[in-house]
């Protein structure tokens, strides 16, 4: 691949791709778009496996901060697409008759009190296909550490609080994302094997597909080979450290590694695990967005394929994994910076699938963002408050959380964890007026007066907290209670699926679930 001219970007970075790769294996406007991101400082580093047809390779793209290339070998946090990781575990449990998918989860717990709604019990089958009636995270999760919030998050806190948690609704009712139910079912699993949730893996999973550089926490080979993670802003981040919620989102790998992992999934390798995986992959239930939902596994529909996917955010990385249900394409798509690479890792598999634009990033002062801060009306009772902190311009809707917002142009700015921009209006004497919200569709939005904004319906600011993000929801924040509540939950995650923070009712989202991934 050809060398691109360096450029002034975010992250001053030589732009180059890192090894010599054939041509028809990744597609060409997957591959430019790849360039021209890290070129516009979107991405530091990546790493991207694809398999087509009978072909396959690891891509490497942009510079390490030692100044190396990435390739095959660089280790990166996968984020969510662990919880399928997890979800082998748990259909080759089933495949051995060792475990059934209605089996209550309590039964692998002796001495937890899991709850239950009208006599009806969460079963494994329900923790994996995110129909268990749990919530997104726990509401005793409070970090000490909120650049490492799960580190000191352990059974006994899990225990804690599934003891005194009252479900809203019947198990296998309705689907609802829940980090802390596939993260249950990752530490029930291990306990169920009376081994290490990482010990589980490597035995069942790691060392029968050779995958030798993945684990739930770095060996020092490994960490030698770590690409420096980056929250969304570009300021370096750490590896998050999980402990019973490591089913979650807790392994660290390879492209190369990765690859095994999708060759298998795809069918394209015999390995031991076929059977486990292909049960997995079956859609059990509805989820958002007209997708499906299997063990983990979502499955979109095409007209192009059915795509079977999944992806991860942490604070400092992001990733995808998909593969189309014919098993003519897959893709595992590995970055260093908390920004979401969804949209490449579609496009990977679909010759329809839309490419968002690159965008650059542009530097504002303070003076020059204070001109958008107010309260912005998108429909009635509906809210998005934009305000600035530490040179940062964020915007919050009501009953959500903060999301970092970045100027690309005067008066339009963009979210790097999902497909949001806005574009700001103004009246005739150069005031700010309104924007409009771009996700989904074009969505305007009048600016209130001071009177109005203290009237309508009070949005919670929460005070970001700096270089982190939640994939969940991304960014991690200081603890709150939301409208009154007295469960104080600290707002962060990755451990998600789909782009983390919406704006829009997910009823109006596109190949998203709760908020996109």
């Amino acid at each position: 691949m050809r060398r691109l001219p360096a450029l002034l970007a975010m992250l001053p970075l030589l732009v180059m791709a890192a090894v010599p790769a054939p041509s028809d294996v990744l597609p060409t406007r997957v591959e430019q778009g790849i360039h021209d991101r890290i070129a516009a400082g979107e991405y530091p580093a990546m790493v991207v496996a694809v398999v087509n047809g009978k072909k396959s390779h690891v891509y490497g793209f942009g510079k390490l901060t030692n100044g190396q290339a990435p390739d095959a070998d660089t280790v990166f946090s996968i984020g969510s697409v662990t919880k399928t990781f997890t979800a082998t575990l748990l259909a080759h449990a089933v495949q051995q008759n060792q475990l059934k998918l209605d089996e209550p989860v309590a039964k692998l717990l002796p001495g937890f009190t899991v709850p239950t709604h009208d006599g009806k019990f969460i079963t494994l089958g329900n923790l994996a296909t995110q129909h268990s009636g749990l919530p997104r995270l726990p509401g005793n999760l409070a970090p000490t550490d909120m650049q490492n919030p799960y580190a000191d998050y352990d059974g006994k806190k899990l225990k804690t609080f599934l003891a005194g948690y009252t479900l809203p609704r019947d198990p296998g009712s309705s689907y609802e994302y829940s980090n802390l139910g596939v993260g249950l079912l990752g530490y029930a699993l291990a306990q169920h094997a009376g081994m290490s949730y990482n010990a589980l893996l490597q035995k069942q999973i790691f060392h029968p597909l050779g995958m030798n550089s993945s684990a739930t926490s770095l060996n020092d080979a490994m960490r030698e080979r770590l690409a420096q993670g980056h929250d969304a802003s570009g300021k370096p981040a750490d590896v998050w450290n999980l402990d019973a919620l490591a089913g979650a989102g807790a392994i660290e790998s390879t492209g190369g590694d990765m690859l095994r992992y999708l060759q298998a999934n795809m069918g394209v390798t015999t390995t031991p695990l076929h059977a486990a995986m292909q049960l997995a992959h079956s859609p059990r239930a509805d989820a958002k967005g007209g997708q499906r939902i299997g063990l983990v596994w979502m499955t979109r529909p095409d007209t192009g394929g059915d795509v079977l996917w999944h992806n991860g955010m942490t604070g400092g990385y992001a990733s995808f994994m998909g593969f189309r249900k014919d098993g003519s394409r897959g893709v595992v798509i590995l970055t260093n910076i908390a920004s979401s690479v969804d949209d490449l890792g579609f496009a990977a598999l679909l010759d329809d699938a839309p490419l968002a634009p690159v965008r650059k990033q542009v530097g504002l002062d303070k003076a020059a963002l204070d001109e958008y801060t107010g309260s912005y009306r998108l429909a009635p009772g509906f809210i998005l408050k934009v305000f600035s902190d530490d040179d940062q311009l964020y915007a919050q809707a009501t009953g959500q959380g903060p999301i970092p917002m970045y100027a690309s142009a005067r008066d339009e700015f963009f979210a790097k964890v999902a497909d949001i921009s806005l574009t700001f209006k103004r009246d005739a004497p150069g005031k700010i007026s309104s924007l409009v919200l771009h996700q989904n569709g074009d969505h305007p939005a009048p600016r209130l007066s001071a009177d109005d904004a203290d009237s309508g319906p009070q949005s919670i600011t929460l005070k970001p907290v700096p270089a982190q993000q939640d994939h969940g929801v991304r960014y991690h924040h200081q603890r709150w209670a939301d409208h009154g509540s007295t469960d104080r939950t600290a707002s962060i995650s990755d451990l998600r699926q789909c782009p983390r923070p919406l704006f829009l009712p997910c009823g109006g989202c596109k190949d998203r679930f709760r908020a996109r991934h």
